[in-house]
């Protein structure tokens, strides 16, 4: 291959990175918008002076805590991983 033919493969694949990043995040943030509006409504509706009902909240949010916190490790390794991949790349060229 020539390097004319590999700078417009890896032109083209970051491209292609570039465009699913973007989609990753506005999927990202319409899914947290609507999850914010899902909590609220929850929020509103729930009876305060039940305590059943406050554990139930409060487990809730501590069962996505959890979550949100994995993602974003996943998040943060797959960010390193790719950012070694583009310095290897460009330390080819």
């Amino acid at each position: 291959m020539t390097q004319d033919t590999l700078s417009a493969i890896s032109t083209s694949v970051l491209d292609r990175m570039e465009r699913a990043d973007r989609l990753v995040r506005g999927s990202i943030i319409a899914a947290a918008l609507i999850e914010l509006g899902l909590f609220a409504i929850a929020i509103y509706l729930v009876d305060w002076r039940d305590p059943v009902q406050r554990l139930l909240v409060i487990f809730s949010v501590l069962s996505y805590t959890i979550i949100a916190i994995g993602l974003v490790a996943i998040a943060g390794h797959i960010t390193k991983t790719v950012a070694r991949v583009l310095a290897a790349m460009e330390t080819r060229t």
